[in-house]
């Protein structure tokens, strides 16, 4: 049973990151309040779900949310900043662009930056123990999943609508066989994912 708050009486918004770990595309994060007693079926870390279940759920959360926003880094910033540090700021804009302003930032892992003096607290594996969050690590991969889908109607032969830019066999031999695309991230470590891989 995934809790409603750690706080209570707080506006709580959860904050999860979706692509963090990719060779392509950029990392998208998700800030999500919900209202004290909307339930959800099947709400959880969105791992554990399949595709079809998350959007589903999708659907649902961005209708019954409080409040809910998206906010990316791109493959350039990654490349500057670091993927760290973009997790971080992509998780900012996406608190940023929120309708309601939280008293209390929930986050997923145990990193973080203040961000503009609101409170927060780290949960490592936040995803499966609080609502807020498992709803926002599913518009965050959802909203990058559906961009990755757009990529592959681009680039077909890399089958980002299969891998979605993870470091699969699949996708580290199409960057072998036909090269790097501007969505690459380019400074990740290839040679070791391929040795890794075998």
């Amino acid at each position: 049973m995934l809790k409603s708050y750690l706080q209570k009486g707080l506006i709580e918004a959860g904050c999860d990151e979706a692509g963090r770990g990719c060779l392509a595309g950029p990392v998208y994060a998700a800030a999500v309040i919900l209202p004290p007693r909307v339930r959800f079926p099947h709400l959880n870390d969105s791992k554990k779900l399949n595709e079809f279940t998350r959007d589903k759920l999708r659907e649902q959360i961005e209708k019954k949310a409080i409040a809910w926003a998206v906010g990316i880094c791109t493959e350039r910033e990654i490349e500057e900043f670091n993927i760290l540090n973009c997790s971080i700021l992509a998780m900012h804009r996406a608190v940023q662009q929120l309708q309601v302003r939280p008293e209390h930032l929930l986050i997923d892992g145990n990193h973080f930056k203040p961000y503009d003096h609101i409170p927060h607290t780290t949960i490592i594996k936040g995803d499966g123990k609080f609502r807020n969050i498992a709803a926002a690590s599913i518009l965050a991969k959802t909203h990058r999943d559906e961009f990755m889908k757009k990529l592959a109607k681009e680039f077909p032969a890399y089958g980002f609508e299969k891998h979605k830019g993870y470091g699969t066999a699949q996708h580290v031999q199409a960057i072998d066989e036909l090269g790097y695309l501007d969505c690459h991230r380019k400074t990740f470590n290839l040679k070791k994912l391929q040795k890794s891989d075998k």
